[in-house]
């Protein structure tokens, strides 16, 4: 698995929609609130055209994407973490992806009646992180209670425990997100070990609907610009009638309507700048692609396809994909000096293809 986003939001707000889209899994959408109760999940295989371009050079067939999993859960209503609407009872669903998708409604309908009334992005906003906050900051205190006990009871681990978790605690308490802590880094493990929601970075999708009228979008474009957070707007409606589409009608659907890529591709590209992500390639038996954090050293990123090849790593040969390409076949690379040998600490970049060597 390449990495994993949990879809966020009230209810109405088309969720389920763009999860449709993004996926083609086909999930219940329905016009009333708690539509989706158990998650909805989907796995996808990211888009990546240095894939088939690898695939000539290399003679190698079917060659295997990274793929992202998407989880989408039911909406949050005001008051979730107090047990309103469904409660918070499956925000444990969100503790172990990488990142949030926060769908953000941008649209009116008749059909589908907003939950509070009326359509007003920024309260939404604020409803929904209000609650993850919340969540979080019981999980949080939970947690420093035990550690009190162990501390107490002469644990000298728990007593820097309690540290930490009580400046976790007054910042979330202080209205902030996690994610917004000075100093997040010294804070990574015991996040980690929590699972809380407010750590992870979050991208803002605003959902137009079907309409062209970018003011609403605009006003979750800003709040994401202030907070540092990522940002997207799509009609999740049209993608998901897109998506239901053979390649050839999507195309030529997409081109009336001036869609010059889908969703899904420009969410992978602000979800990858978002976590930091890069891609490197091998093809020593099937061409594959793997996602990993930038600034990851090459016997880490071995590790990602076997933990043999981390345990017993000798060298890395790296070749870039565009000097792979201007080559025009690994030979031809290898002849004109562009398949270097690399050590254990070289730092993988975006677009290495590379072959591993290990001994255990």
């Amino acid at each position: 698995m390449g990495f994993s986003c949990g879809i966020v939001g009230l209810p109405n707000a088309g969720k389920s929609t763009v999860f449709n889209a993004l996926t083609g899994a086909g999930a219940r959408v329905a016009s009333h609130p708690f539509c989706t109760i158990e998650p909805n999940r989907g796995i996808v295989p990211v888009p990546d055209a240095r894939l088939a371009r690898l695939g000539a050079i290399l003679g190698k067939k079917d060659p295997i994407p990274t793929r992202i999993e998407f989880v989408d859960v039911a909406g949050l209503v005001k008051g979730a973490s107090q047990g309103e609407g469904l409660g918070n009872q499956f925000l444990g669903h969100l503790r172990n992806v990488d990142a949030l998708v926060h769908v953000v409604r941008c649209f009116e309908s008749a059909d589908a009646v907003h939950v509070m009334g009326s359509v007003d992005p920024g309260r939404d906003i604020d409803v929904v992180n209000t609650e993850l906050l919340l969540a979080d900051l019981q999980v949080v205190e939970r947690a420093r209670e035990k550690e009190i006990h162990a501390a107490r009871a002469g644990e000298k681990a728990a007593k820097r425990d309690v540290e930490l978790l009580e400046t976790l605690a007054k910042h979330l308490d202080g209205g902030s997100a996690l994610r917004t802590l000075p100093e997040l880094q010294h804070y990574l493990e015991i996040i980690a070990r929590l699972g809380v929601i407010t750590a992870k970075p979050v991208l803002y999708l605003a959902n137009r609907g079907e309409s062209a009228d970018e003011a609403l979008p605009r006003e979750v474009s800003r709040r994401a610009a202030t907070e540092g957070a990522g940002f997207l707007a799509v009609s999740g409606k049209i993608e998901e009638e897109l998506s239901a589409l053979s390649p050839e009608d999507r195309e030529g659907f997409a081109r009336e309507l001036g869609i010059d890529r889908t969703g899904l591709d420009r969410l992978i590209e602000a979800s990858y700048a978002m976590l930091g992500l890069v891609t490197f390639y091998t093809a020593a038996t099937d061409l594959q692609a793997w996602t990993i954090p930038v600034g990851t050293p090459a016997h880490t990123a071995a590790g990602r396809i076997h933990t043999d090849f981390e345990r017993g790593f000798i060298k890395a040969e790296v070749v870039r994909f565009d000097d792979l390409v201007a080559s025009a076949t690994e030979h031809h690379a290898r002849e004109h000096g562009l398949v270097r040998a690399e050590g254990r600490d070289y730092v993988v970049r975006d677009g290495d293809v590379i072959h591993f060597l290990f001994n255990v």
